[in-house]
């Protein structure tokens, strides 16, 4: 999970948009597609799939939930009530398989990248836009191929039934997340979406039953000001954010179940946190100012906290380091691996539901298909399936080098031009064999980053007035303080 999401409004001649324009080219982020992968795809979304041996699921008035702006939209809902009690959950899945030769040039470049890029002043699709925001993309008012999902809840929001085949969908309604919201609040939500806080509030339930922890880690915004500075904001996650994201939950553990009894399939694993990663998030934590009492688990913690405050964000965002370790775990031939659980969700689980964005998902969700079916995957999935983590684990690390370094962009850009000025801050690590480098969190702006004191000792937890000496996003001088 990155550590934090970041936005940036700025025009396309501002000094920030250059020194992330040059960043890319430094890292080796891809900037279009080739010729060959760019024909293919066009040619692809002019021949839609057949819908031969294909479900119609047109009756159903599906919706989808997004950012405003995005266009690739992998989920589309569909939620009612079950006539002997209980929830019924169709959730249609792009189907990008239906538009991909195995082997072919967008096949091929998609393992490349394994992962759309999200950036400040951009994504970097995995797809050809013609796709990933055209033939394969569920927007509304378009009959689409998808995998649909049928998952039967009893009235504790437990799954009870699961079935996923190819169908035809057509989404109904686009909503943002700050709309549905607004609707379900209101109570003019229509039953489908009205839904989803029942069943996301039961699943979320579930989830503090089992151990699970979901992360609400707030976005930050930078705008440009108009006078030549900028200006940092957080956007804390919705209670509709959460809701949603219980719903992809639930079905990559409904995915998990389907792999592991058919005994292949790919997990995607973590084990749990090292006795130091928690000791280090309990500094962070007492530097913020947060209580964490010794009787209280960190997943109760994390669910007390506000994304809105300040303090509880920077928290929140330095609890992503727990994450660390995550893995894709293939297995074949009823060989389940072991452990087999993803420690964060307290329970098996696998990516599935975002093929657009996530190269592993496609597998994923042909792998189920034919679990369901009862039928050998395709020779192009089982012939991949070995090399998926590596592909998947380049590809993120991609992601996190340019996530890390785009955060130092945007802080450097926020703060140049205000060299030598003081800022409160609290001290919330220190070097163990040197302790006089640390990391200072400022209170405002919130920004994070490294403190010099020259030979003397830093106070770690303690408030520390700083002195801005470096941030240039032009000449990349990361954000420095020293002591004021």
């Amino acid at each position: 999970m990155p550590r934090r999401h970041v936005h940036v409004t700025a025009p396309a001649d501002d000094p920030l948009r250059a020194a992330l324009r040059a960043l890319r080219a430094e890292l080796g982020i891809p900037d279009g597609f080739p010729p060959a992968v760019l024909a293919e795809a066009e040619e692809a979304a002019r021949t839609p799939p057949s819908p031969r041996d294909r479900v119609d699921a047109t009756d159903l008035p599906f919706l989808t939930i997004d950012p405003p702006a995005s266009r690739d939209l992998d989920q589309a809902m569909h939620l009612t009530r079950r006539a002997g009690g209980g929830y019924r959950v169709h959730y249609a899945i792009a189907d990008v398989a239906a538009f991909v030769i195995p082997g072919g040039a967008v096949d091929t470049e998609a393992h490349r990248r394994a992962t759309t890029l999200y950036l400040p002043d951009g994504k970097v699709p995995l797809h050809p836009s013609v796709l990933s925001e055209g033939a394969a993309s569920l927007l509304p008012g378009s009959t689409v191929p998808a995998l649909l999902w049928r998952i039967d809840l009893d009235a504790d929001g437990r799954t009870v039934a699961t079935d996923v085949r190819r169908a035809l969908v057509r989404s109904r309604s686009r909503l943002d997340y700050a709309g549905a919201q607004a609707q379900i609040d209101a109570g003019t939500a229509e039953e489908p979406l009205a839904l989803l806080r029942d069943v996301g509030r039961l699943r979320e339930a579930l989830e503090i039953e089992r151990g699970g922890i979901s992360l609400n880690v707030p976005e930050q915004e930078i705008a440009e000001t108009g006078d030549g500075s900028y200006s940092l904001h957080y956007r804390a996650p919705l209670p509709v954010d959460g809701w949603n994201a219980q719903i992809s939950l639930l079905t990559g553990m409904a995915a998990a179940d389907l792999m592991m009894a058919a005994g292949t399939g790919i997990l995607r694993t973590l084990p749990p946190a090292p006795d130091g990663a928690v000791a280090r998030l309990r500094r962070s934590a007492k530097a913020l100012g947060i209580d964490w009492p010794h009787h209280v688990s960190y997943a109760a913690l994390i669910r007390s906290l506000d994304p809105r405050h300040t303090r509880h964000a920077a928290f929140l965002q330095d609890a992503t380091t727990l994450l660390r370790g995550s893995d894709y775990t293939p297995f074949t031939d009823g060989h389940l691996p072991s452990p087999a659980v993803h420690a964060a969700v307290a329970d098996e689980y696998t990516h599935c539901t975002a093929p657009l964005r996530r190269l592993v998902d496609r597998y994923a969700g042909e792998l189920c298909l034919a679990a369901v079916a009862g039928t050998e995957p395709p020779a192009w999935v089982l012939g991949a399936l070995d090399g998926l983590p590596d592909d998947m684990a380049r590809g993120t690390r991609l992601a996190n080098t340019a996530e890390r370094e785009c955060v130092d962009v945007v802080e450097e850009a926020l703060l140049s031009g205000r060299i030598g000025e003081t800022f409160d801050s609290v001290v919330i690590d220190v070097k163990e064999h040197e302790p006089d480098v640390g990391t200072v969190h400022l209170e405002d702006p919130a920004v994070i980053g490294r403190v010099l004191a020259d030979g003397a000792p830093l106070p770690l937890g303690e408030r520390l007035r700083v002195r801005l000496t470096q941030a240039d996003p032009a000449r990349r001088e990361k954000v420095r303080f020293t002591p004021a």
